[in-house]
């Protein structure tokens, strides 16, 4: 059995945790206010750990279930996504190819928020968090196929969205 440490372990999560977070609630301050929670809850749960078979996996759906609650709390909508159009531009490209760049990246960040939130969640830790399958299922609590649905549905609203988008403008 692995001994597991705070500091090694638990800490280095607290950016995927972050994004998981944000991802629910689609606000800052609330995601850093629910990661927070999330690392004291983690952490009041240690002489737990060895009976834990994956700390990631369960700091992550102690994130989830806490970001849950948040959003039933208080149902708001704000900005995600942003680091990743600030990422993504690319210095070789000219000024309009830029800002066309960043309207392309910001109208996918809009659909991606306007997802149901299972689909956002699935989505966020397959595609940006890089999640199997089944770590997925673990943490948001759904069956294998569930989460496999819920990414294909989420990928292809995004693409016919983008796609008209794209073909005929705003």
């Amino acid at each position: 059995m692995k001994q597991i440490s705070f500091r090694n372990d638990v800490l280095p999560l607290k950016n995927i945790l972050y994004r998981l977070a944000l991802r629910i609630t689609l606000n800052r301050e609330e995601a850093e206010d629910i990661v927070q929670e999330t690392l004291i809850k983690v952490w009041n749960r240690r002489d737990s750990w060895e009976e834990i078979d994956s700390i990631e996996a369960f700091s992550l759906t102690t994130c989830k279930n806490l970001a849950l609650d948040h959003l039933k709390k208080a149902s708001r909508i704000s900005d995600s996504l942003e680091k990743a159009v600030e990422e993504r531009q690319d210095a070789g490209l000219s000024p309009l190819e830029q800002a066309q760049q960043q309207d392309k990246l910001a109208h996918i960040k809009r659909l991606v928020d306007s997802l149901p939130e299972k689909q956002r969640s699935c989505m966020q830790l397959r595609d940006f968090e890089g999640k199997s399958y089944k770590e997925i299922a673990r943490i948001l609590e759904l069956s294998e196929e569930q989460v496999k649905v819920n990414i294909f549905r989420a990928r292809q609203a995004i693409k016919q969205k983008f796609t008209k988008l794209d073909k005929y403008g705003l």
